[in-house]
């Protein structure tokens, strides 16, 4: 009979390493099952501030200082230029922390898997999941590498969702097929001092683009765009990424002289939830509880913080297993709120109201200041900021039916509409 662990965790990317860290700290046997090798690159390199309080609970923040770059606040601009729209941490309402870090993600996915081993917690790399398991008293898994048994099961296996795929709870929301085309560069033009961090949203008329900096000379570049879009086009996502750039005045100015330095990745389909996050012997955490969009940097975000969250659900089934029921359930209604107010911002994102009221020249009653506050991973609004995020999507809802600012062609220098006087 093989030895029975406290927690086993599928996954050793962000949540699966932040989980089994403060797991093993705590003093439980911890188990994490890892199918790729690390270092191995990856996207999603943009954190937010709110996450600073889980690295220094971690012990991380010092790695972090030391080789990652700090980031201060964002930019959203539409895709000619003609409007650019900056916000920094510091100014936000109720955001604690003024910076964040911007980071190579496979450096960080490694620090955090090798942070994890230090803490005590076993780390099985590569190990491939082959089935789950569960019976009254543990779970069962049957991996490349051995059986594997343990009290709970954390599934932090990302877009894979092995839980979710096996139970078939995975739901993908219809309103957000997107495809996505991306590589890393060096020679991206940046601007000087600290709005050299920034990360930078562009906003064309079907697509936008991030752009990350990582480091002094390299940058994260990618488009999103409808999965329709990219299909109808016919080209390879070389082509594809080499299209979208050209088409905006502004992306072809900051990639001027850029030259790219790895292989230009796609990924597709990406945007689901699971339609439960618990059961009697698991918890689902991460991507592999469901993901969004690549937008506002929400997925590593959301990753870390439930993370957290199920560490602590699982720690307090394991000291008082009367509570487990509550817990779980606790846990659960947490990330489904958090999850449901970033859907909400998302949607409002890919609506076409969304940058001609956040660029407006002069915004009202500090709405960029409240956004600002939510795209820093503010989970707990206060109500200075929840009324004024309600007037945003006021707002948006009447500049759709009645134009109050003008309407912007992001393409192009001269609006659409001009708002009503």
């Amino acid at each position: 009979m093989s030895e029975i662990y406290d927690v086993a965790i599928i996954g050793g990317g962000p949540a699966g390493a932040t989980a089994a860290t403060l797991l093993a700290r705590k003093g439980w046997r911890v188990v994490v099952c890892e199918k790729e090798e690390f270092p191995r690159f990856k996207i999603g390199e943009s954190l937010l501030p709110h996450s600073l309080e889980t690295f220094d609970r971690l012990g991380v923040r010092a790695k972090l200082d030391a080789n990652a770059l700090k980031k201060y606040g964002g930019e959203i601009a539409t895709a000619c230029g003609r409007r650019i729209t900056r916000f920094y941490f510091d100014s936000a309402i109720q955001l604690k922390h003024s910076n964040a870090y911007q980071v190579e993600r496979a450096w960080f996915d490694k620090m955090l898997i090798e942070h994890a081993a230090e803490s005590g917690a076993e780390i099985r790399q590569p190990a491939t999941i082959e089935s789950v398991a569960f019976d009254d008293n543990c779970v069962t898994l049957k991996t490349s590498i051995g059986e594997i048994r343990a009290r709970y099961l954390l599934d932090c296996s990302g877009r894979n969702a092995v839980v979710g795929q096996q139970l078939d709870l995975k739901r993908r929301y219809d309103h957000l097929q997107k495809f996505s085309v991306f590589a890393h560069f060096e020679g991206v033009q940046r601007d000087d001092g600290r709005d050299a961090t920034l990360t930078r949203l562009v906003r064309g008329k079907r697509e936008w683009f991030w752009l990350i900096p990582l480091d002094d000379k390299r940058t994260s570049v990618g488009v999103v765009m409808d999965i329709a879009d990219y299909r109808a086009a016919k080209q390879s996502p070389e082509e594809s990424l080499n299209s979208a750039i050209a088409r905006s005045p502004l992306m072809r100015g900051r990639m001027t002289g850029a030259r790219r330095i790895t292989s230009v990745h796609a990924v597709g389909d990406y945007s689901y939830r699971n339609t439960r996050l618990h059961g009697p012997r698991w918890l689902l955490a991460g991507d592999a509880a469901g993901f969004i969009d690549p937008i506002f940097s929400t997925g590593v975000f959301l990753a870390i913080h439930s993370a957290e969250q199920a560490a602590d659900a699982l720690d307090c089934a394991l000291r008082r297993p009367w509570l487990r029921a509550f817990r779980f359930a606790w846990y659960a209604r947490g990330l489904t709120s958090l999850m449901n107010r970033y859907l909400r911002f998302v949607s409002a994102w890919y609506s076409e109201e969304f940058v001609d009221v956040f660029t407006t020249p002069k915004p009202p009653c500090r709405i960029p200041q409240a956004v600002n506050s939510v795209l820093g991973g503010n989970i707990h609004p206060n109500f200075s900021v929840w009324w004024r995020l309600q007037l945003f999507y006021l707002v948006l809802w009447i500049q759709k039916r009645h134009p109050i600012v003008d309407k912007l062609d992001p393409l192009k220098d001269e609006p659409i509409t001009t708002a009503a006087k």
